[in-house]
């Protein structure tokens, strides 16, 4: 495999699920460490609540964000010691999975990124409180179709509606005022899209309704020690590499409120000539997205010993 051709890339809230990451843990005591870690810095027992759940309290933002990031690092971790070489030339990360991609590209330290999430998931939650939302899926519709719809609507209403993820050609995520999004729906049904589904969170991601969480995250990321990545990090607003210490902390206040621009980024990445993704993380959102924005690359996900195992054979091939 030549990893000069190949990206690193981590999935956000949505890939969690109860078990993530057991099996690798018991095999290999370096996932094991990981995660151990990480229970030491948070002073809980996160590693119990990823293998055994529940559900639904892994389900709430403030132990998803935490959880995705220790496993995508954990799974980095056990891929470099199975296979030296392994040192992607690109990384790129999907709205939280943008921290993971920076830990892995040495932006900041395992410890620092794993405080950040969990202070995101907070402020998250908090602002969720102030300023409650809601978000839909929408199927079938180009994004420039999606941003007018939510302009309509945003119009019509006089609340916030915005495209808050281009995930791939054809699915899009909406988020913003609940009128707005009720508005936002019955406008993408008109406009014909396939399938339009709210989705079950109460908290308007990537939208202007975060604005009181990115006001008080700014004060966290400027006390927060970043370095230069070591190779491209393409980030999720401006989809294109995040180069500065100073353009790292924008992006991530930013990233609250704007969009995630995740087509963009993976073009940007295939143009900068990136030809296969391998996705770290519980399961394959986004190597299934990658197939979707262009079936001219090929994309893996490896999230378990199975498919830990396929990637360790092919590159041990060659």
């Amino acid at each position: 495999m030549d990893w000069t051709k190949i990206a690193y890339v981590f999935p956000g809230q949505g890939s969690q699920s109860v078990g993530m990451g057991k099996d690798l843990a018991e095999q290999y005591p370096v996932v094991r460490e990981t995660f151990a870690q990480a229970d030491d810095v948070l002073g809980v027992k996160l590693s119990a609540l990823c293998f055994d759940g529940p559900e639904e309290t892994l389900n709430d933002t403030y132990n998803t964000q935490p959880a995705l990031y220790v496993c995508g690092i954990a799974l980095l971790r056990l891929v470099q010691q199975e296979l030296p070489d392994a040192h992607a030339a690109f990384a790129a990360g999907h709205s939280l999975g943008e921290f993971t991609a920076l830990a892995a590209a040495g932006a900041l330290s395992f410890e620092d990124g794993l405080r950040l999430v969990r202070e995101r998931g907070r402020l998250m939650q908090e602002a969720g409180t102030r300023s409650p939302g809601a978000m839909a899926a929408l199927l079938g519709l180009d994004a420039s179709v999606v941003r007018e719809l939510c302009q309509k609507a945003s119009e019509q209403t006089g609340k916030t509606l915005v495209l808050a993820n281009d995930n791939c050609p054809g699915q899009n995520v909406i988020s913003g005022d609940e009128a707005a999004l009720e508005v936002g729906m019955t406008l993408a049904k008109e406009a014909g899209a396939k399938k339009v589904v709210k989705l079950a969170v109460s908290i308007a991601s990537h939208s202007p309704l975060m604005q009181s969480a990115a006001d008080e995250f700014r004060q966290v990321l400027a006390a927060t020690a970043f370095q230069p990545p070591r190779v491209p990090v393409y980030g999720n607003v401006e989809a294109a590499p995040l180069g500065s210490v100073e353009q790292i902390r924008h992006e991530l206040e930013l990233q609250l409120t704007h969009s995630v621009r995740w087509t963009e980024s993976v073009q940007a990445m295939i143009a900068a000539g990136v030809e296969h993704f391998v996705e770290l993380g519980p399961k394959d959102v986004l190597a299934s997205l990658l197939k979707r924005i262009d079936r001219s690359r090929s994309a893996r996900a490896v999230n378990n010993l199975e498919t830990l195992g396929k990637l360790l054979a092919d590159a041990r091939a060659g």
